[in-house]
């Protein structure tokens, strides 16, 4: 039996509809974007290891120091003012009632004070009974006058010092020193000695050089030893001291 044939037009048009719904197919799986999953996002997080907060150091604050004022005086009667603490050492300087100066030095065996008086240009030693003080003398510092530093001397210390004991006196004697009569002043004696049980400094000059001996109180009972030395003086200053060989108690 033969089939009726088909159009050859009809034909063509199903093969072309049949490859273009393949080409369709193929054409899809092609195209089709496959799905991804998000990728996570890292940020990483800093922690600083030093979270304190930085302090501002202040300025330090410099206070003023305050100007030392040294006690002030003035003369209340005429009055000498001397090269060491006592009236045994050289005169340095007459002083009037209203001569005024600074206290820069106290003695350091007696009460003496070491002033520099406005109308001299050099330093000296003033009694405190003679000046009205205005300030505080305790603050001043205490010393010992250096003799050598004070002019000078040609003569040199006294010589074939001695002394031995009568009882409770020490007698003291030396070898004249000569000096012309414009330089002469004598000697000063400086001495520790013990009198009724106090330990006591004393002090003693001599106008000229023709007295070579004294005499002096010291008794026993003293817990230190008393001692002593001897000065030529002429008015230019005082010479090198010479050691008295002082005798026991």
């Amino acid at each position: 039996m033969i089939l009726p044939s088909r159009p050859a037009g009809h034909l063509l048009k199903e093969q072309v509809s049949l490859t273009a719904t393949a080409n369709t197919a193929i054409a899809a799986s092609w195209t089709q974007t496959p799905t991804v999953p998000p990728t996570a996002t890292f940020t990483p997080t800093f922690t600083p290891t030093n979270t304190s907060v930085p302090t501002e150091t202040p300025t330090p604050t410099i206070a003023a120091t305050p100007t030392f004022e040294f006690p002030t005086v003035t003369v209340n009667k005429q009055a000498h003012c001397r090269y060491g603490p006592s009236s045994a050492y050289l005169h340095a300087a007459d002083l009037y009632p209203g001569d005024v100066g600074m206290v820069t030095g106290r003695a350091l065996y007696s009460s003496w004070l070491y002033i520099k008086f406005e109308k001299i240009n050099y330093y000296c030693w003033v009694s405190p009974s003679v000046v009205d003080i205005v300030g505080d003398i305790s603050t001043i510092k205490k010393f010992e006058p250096n003799l050598q530093s004070i002019g000078s001397n040609q003569y040199g210390p006294p010589q074939n010092v001695q002394a031995y004991r009568d009882g409770d006196f020490v007698v003291i004697s030396w070898d004249q020193m000569e000096m012309s009569d414009d330089k002469d002043r004598g000697y000063l004696i400086e001495a520790f000695v013990c009198q009724d049980g106090a330990y006591i400094w004393w002090t003693f000059s001599f106008p000229d050089q023709f007295t070579t001996e004294y005499e002096v109180k010291d008794e026993a009972g003293c817990a230190a030893a008393s001692y002593g030395r001897i000065y030529t003086v002429e008015k230019h200053g005082f010479s090198d001291p010479a050691d008295i060989p002082w005798p026991k108690p």
